[in-house]
């Protein structure tokens, strides 16, 4: 006589049986799921990865990771508080200082449209203002009105050609380097001024998303622009200004 398989050895192996669809189908959608909200880190997909003298700070699994730590520090209350009130003259004094030398080397002027990229509570615009310049704006991922709106430095909200100046003290923030770099050129006229002021061969903030150890990646960067000059500056931290032209051809 032939053996019986128990009941409940029955049932169980038809209970895997039937549910064995259902298994493969959760299996497939978290698979993808994960494939699709976890990409390889940034830098790993990014073209600078391969410029010497330019390093992108690994950790930042998603680009929303990344807003999210600019955030905490651009909306930290104690680091708000202080831009606006003790840092503000001083700060506001030694941008108008910068573009004071700027202007007297005719590369920004009273008509200039100009933009700080970068810009949290607005200090270099109110800079920009006390040298003449009234014709300008900031952006940062938080918005203070007037004189700073709400804008991504990887994706800026203007359209092509449409400062004639534009300054940043945050290249060390750009988790693309180069997309940040070819938002300057696209939104410049022809002809138009970048100046930037960066930390070289020296380790930023803890905030910063690249480290630059030399100004020759910019120059490569910067693919439809002319180097202007380079020097050194006291700028919050800051201790190179390079400066570029974006040709008109």
């Amino acid at each position: 006589m032939k053996p019986t398989k128990p009941p409940v050895l029955k049932y169980f192996l038809v209970s895997l049986f039937l549910s064995l669809p259902l298994l493969l189908f959760f299996f497939f959608f978290f698979f993808s799921l994960k494939t699709t909200t976890n990409p390889p880190p940034a830098n790993d997909r990014s073209s600078t990865a391969t410029i010497t003298g330019l390093k992108i700070r690994p950790g930042y699994k998603t680009y929303d990771s990344y807003i999210q730590r600019q955030l905490n520090k651009t909306l930290n209350p104690k680091l708000r508080k202080t831009w606006l009130t003790r840092d503000w003259d001083r700060k506001v004094r030694v941008f108008a200082h910068f573009f004071q030398d700027l202007k007297q080397e005719n590369l920004v002027f009273n008509n200039s449209k100009a933009l700080s990229i970068g810009a949290r509570v607005g200090q270099e615009v109110e800079a920009f203002k006390r040298i003449g310049v009234t014709d300008s704006v900031g952006i940062d991922l938080v918005p203070y009105p007037p004189s700073v709106i709400k804008g991504d430095f990887h994706h800026q909200p203007f359209d092509d050609e449409t400062f004639d100046f534009e300054f940043s003290n945050v290249f060390d923030h750009a988790l693309f380097p180069e997309k940040f770099v070819s938002e300057i050129e696209r939104t410049l006229k022809p002809g138009g001024v970048c100046v930037l002021h960066v930390a070289v061969n020296r380790r930023s903030d803890k905030y910063s998303a690249n480290d630059l150890f030399s100004v020759q990646p910019l120059i490569q960067l910067f693919k439809n622009s002319e180097l202007v000059h380079v020097r050194k500056v006291d700028g919050f931290g800051l201790d190179t200004e390079v400066v570029f032209k974006k040709k008109k051809a």
